[in-house]
């Protein structure tokens, strides 16, 4: 594995891919969603990757909370499915961590479903030592709650 980088635009299609194997979202979004990045040398928004064979693997995003001083929430973090449990998410988790607090960030968010079938993302999140801080009923859709884990960096 290689370290964890920022994205640059040549990744985007192997990122797509990362995203179609974990079905997060329609990877024709992906673009959408780095636009700012990718346009706008102010832009706060943080997007990493690593790779494999020198391909893109994983991705993970970030950005500030509006309305907040010091505070980010983790849009996405997404491990190609024939890479995970390797320690790669663990890995570029730390790297935005620490990223984060070269830029005295003071919390960071995590948002997922409470669906059964996120009950793997959940325990990520508490392997990371994030603390489930907030359960949201009916967030997503009907019977689907959100729920939201917090850590002081």
């Amino acid at each position: 594995m290689s370290k964890v980088r920022k994205v640059n635009p040549q990744d985007l299609e192997a990122l797509k891919i990362v995203i179609d194997t974990n079905e997060l979202f329609p990877s024709e979004l992906l673009e959408d969603m780095m636009k700012d990045y990718f346009n706008n040398p102010d832009t706060q928004d943080i997007w990493l990757t690593t790779e494999f064979n020198d391909i893109p693997i994983a991705v993970a995003y970030c950005a500030p909370e509006k309305l907040t001083e010091g505070t980010y929430n983790l849009y996405l973090i997404a491990i190609h499915k024939n890479h995970q449990g390797k320690g790669i998410g663990t890995a570029i988790m730390n790297n935005v961590e620490n990223l984060l607090k070269t830029k005295n960030v003071r919390v960071l968010l995590v948002e997922t479903s409470g669906l059964a079938e996120f009950e793997l993302t959940r325990k990520f999140y508490d392997q990371c030592n994030y603390h489930r801080e907030a359960l949201i009923r009916d967030f997503y859709r009907e019977g689907e709650d959100k729920i939201v884990f917090w850590k002081k960096l």
